[in-house]
């Protein structure tokens, strides 16, 4: 793909019953581009690297999860409350021409999150220390894995700037509508929807992160320039087989 005549730049219908209604919020992406052969390998059956022009990309994506209910106009989960996140995720499509996202791990404050999505959708959430701070419009994640792989460390700090007009390109990687996950032996595609994300500038004033050499993805060039949102809403569906 090199333009995105016929790309869902908006969020397909989504297939009820919705399970999970919640926040993202604080949000940073940050790009590098990756050789689709050398990542194909960690694909789970039935999906593949998704590329545009030739070439995929994995992202560091710090933000901050927010008002998690368990279904539409449900209140949202006391416990959970607001706590914060990190992934490190890949680019895939399946053979149903679904684009969404493939993670190799994601860091969590709350640990009870874990093993339940570990075990029931397959996804590598991991345990960690972390925080954010803000001090006008800069901002600093901070995370440290407590397991497994305890001790591998994420720290970004980013100067928010102006708001942007997304290339081809960004939205193709923001306009995501679900995840591809590997559990019970099979495949499968977990839908969500939202709003386009609101998107700003950031400047890269620090980086030093061990989330993306343990994820066992090399990129092959620099990064983009990061985007910021302040959040969106979204909701995710009842997942299907995808292989």
């Amino acid at each position: 793909m090199s333009t995105l005549e016929g790309y869902p730049v908006t969020a397909p219908d989504l297939r009820r019953p919705v399970f999970l209604d919640q926040r993202w919020d604080d949000l940073t992406f940050v790009h590098w581009p990756v050789a689709p052969e050398n990542v194909a390998h960690l694909f789970p059956e039935g999906t593949r690297p998704d590329v545009f022009d030739g070439v995929t990309w994995v992202a560091l994506v710090p933000f901050v999860m927010n008002s998690i209910a368990l279904g539409p106009s449900t209140p949202p989960v006391p416990y959970l409350g607001s706590f914060l996140e990190t992934n490190i995720r890949l680019y895939s499509v399946d053979d149903a021409g679904r684009h969404g996202v493939l993670f190799r791990s994601l860091e969590t404050e709350r640990l009870a999150v874990v093993p339940a999505t570990r075990v029931g959708l397959g996804i590598p959430y991991t345990w960690a220390k972390m925080r954010m701070t803000r001090d006008g419009d800069r901002i600093t994640y901070d995370s440290t894995r407590r397991w497994p792989r305890r001790g591998l460390r994420s720290r970004l700090t980013i100067d928010v700037g102006d708001e942007v007009t997304p290339t081809d390109l960004e939205t193709w990687l923001t306009a995501r509508w679900g995840a591809h996950t590997r559990v019970a032996g099979h495949t499968w595609w977990v839908p969500n929807e939202h709003d386009a994300w609101p998107l700003r500038g950031a400047e890269v004033v620090e980086l030093d992160d061990d989330l993306l050499d343990a994820s066992g993805v090399m990129p092959a060039g620099a990064p983009l320039r990061a985007l910021y949102s302040p959040g969106v809403r979204t909701r995710f569906g009842r997942p299907s087989r995808a292989d």
